[in-house]
């Protein structure tokens, strides 16, 4: 098998591209949303309704006593908890009751509810495509108009444009996961005298010396139950961002530039360079094949004992390390942390951050329905829901010392905000269902498992794009 080397200064990727595509502005700002139209508010802002003390943060969404709002949203492990935790004080002096409702299979189940018209009120969903879908059936509400000035105040723009259907803004940014981070071991690194990398160049270094010194440095698998080959996508996703900026970012997610590109192809080149070189992976599993094969939720396990360097995934697999093993300490001097993957340029795309989220999507125009997607679209709840640890968002509203100092999710929201930033979603999340959770998936796996041409997987990856 031939692989081509990542060892590729930054000065080389961009004189190699420039003979192929245009860099200029590629640093580029984030897309704008519209902003919709909608004709009902909550009855607070109607009209005054005494407010008891201790509940004067509460006074715009008074009027809604004894209403009750169903919540749905997909099943995880404390979740339920956390959630009516953080919204306490909101039922308690609004007299909403916000009931909880889990499931495993939202993305089946919600669109079947709204077709026989036992929809929830409020269902938090995980990005665009779901969203777009939806609207198509035409379940969904637009948002309230004082939601719309939350997101407008408290996010930067792109996240509004991912809630944003055809011109209308339906879904507010709740959470958010932070996918441009490299797990290790403090541990690990200290005895053997790694410094933590801060560029592109450094990163390369850090894994020639650990090939040195007898490990494999990136471990990695893109298996699941629902989404295997995600992992895989996201990795390509961090490359292109890094390499050609926000905007041909952009137009690689909406077709304007082909799957089949010279840009996407040299992004796969550095990735086959990372991580299909069989000095580098899979520490702990065995060869490049293996990652096709490894549960994604098992791939940093090699860290912890020493099999393996590396293992590039989101803050969100912050949970998974003591499933892998009972006491593990996720901390800057602990068992395992994080650090940021370094940019490739940082005149085309300065700090990228690669990330997703959730969204708050009302299916019923009721004021209580109103009050309570307003509500947690606010820097009140966001800061609420932080506090209790395990959740990040990118509210820029949030104080940063709401989070536990030097945690995983202090640093995963520092980039999340981060103003000077470039941050984009994650492309298969933006890109048509079949492509992004489709073609992009199963031939991103097959380039793994079967060492797949690059061309030939990139080629089957462009034809499923929708034609209209």
């Amino acid at each position: 098998m031939h692989t081509v080397r990542r060892h590729i200064s930054p000065a080389v990727i961009a004189s190699g591209v420039a003979a192929l595509i245009i860099l200029a502005g590629c640093s580029s700002t984030s897309p704008e949303g519209e902003t919709s139209t909608t004709t009902f508010e909550t009855p607070a802002e109607e009209e005054t309704t005494a407010v008891a003390a201790g509940c004067e943060a509460y006074a715009d969404y008074m009027g809604n006593e004894s209403a009750s709002v169903s919540f749905f949203r997909s099943s995880l492990p404390l979740e339920q908890d956390l959630f009516e935790k953080s919204w306490t004080e909101f039922e308690s002096c609004t007299g909403i009751d916000i009931v909880y409702e889990g499931t495993d299979q939202l993305e089946a189940e919600l669109p079947s509810r709204i077709q026989v018209g036992n929809e929830p009120d409020i269902a938090l969903i995980p990005g665009p495509i779901l969203l777009a879908k939806l609207v198509a059936g035409g379940g969904p509400v637009p948002a309230p108009a004082g939601t719309v000035a939350n997101v407008e105040a408290h996010w930067s723009p792109a996240w509004k444009s991912y809630g944003t259907v055809d011109g209308t803004f339906y879904a507010a940014p709740l959470g958010s996961d932070m996918k441009s981070l490299v797990w290790y071991s403090p541990k690990t690194f200290q005895a053997n005298g790694y410094a933590l990398p801060t560029t592109w160049d450094e990163l390369w270094a850090l894994s020639d010396q650990m090939v040195v010194d007898g490990v494999k440095p990136w471990c990695g698998g893109i298996k699941s139950d629902t989404t295997t080959g995600q992992e895989a996508t996201a990795w390509l996703a961090q490359i292109m961002l890094r390499m050609f900026g926000g905007e041909t970012y952009d137009q690689w997610v909406n077709h304007e530039i082909q799957f089949d590109s010279p840009e996407v192809t040299a992004a796969m080149d550095v990735l086959a360079g990372w991580m299909k070189y069989p000095e580098y992976v899979n520490g702990g599993f065995g060869d490049v094949q293996t990652i096709a094969t490894t549960p994604s939720e098992d791939s940093g396990g090699p860290i912890l004992t020493g099999e393996c360097g590396m293992l590039q995934n989101a803050s969100s697999y912050a949970k998974e390390w003591d499933r892998l093993k009972k006491g593990v300490t996720v901390a800057i001097d602990g068992d395992v942390f994080a650090f940021y993957l370094p940019a490739i340029d940082d005149v085309i795309a300065p700090q990228p951050v690669v990330g997703t989220g959730n969204f708050v999507l009302a299916l019923s125009d009721r004021s209580e329905v109103a009050a309570v997607q307003r509500y947690l679209s606010s820097a009140e709840f966001a800061t609420s829901r932080a506090a209790l640890g395990g959740w990040v968002s990118a509210n820029r509203s949030i104080p940063l010392d709401t989070y536990v100092e030097g945690s995983i999710e202090q640093m995963s929201a520092e980039y999340l905000i981060g103003l000077e930033g470039t941050f984009r979603f994650e492309a298969s999340d933006l890109m048509p269902e079949a492509v992004g959770a489709g073609a992009a998936r199963t031939e991103m796996t097959q380039w793994f498992s079967e060492d797949k041409p690059t061309a030939e997987v990139l080629r089957a990856i462009n034809a499923a794009w929708p034609s209209s």
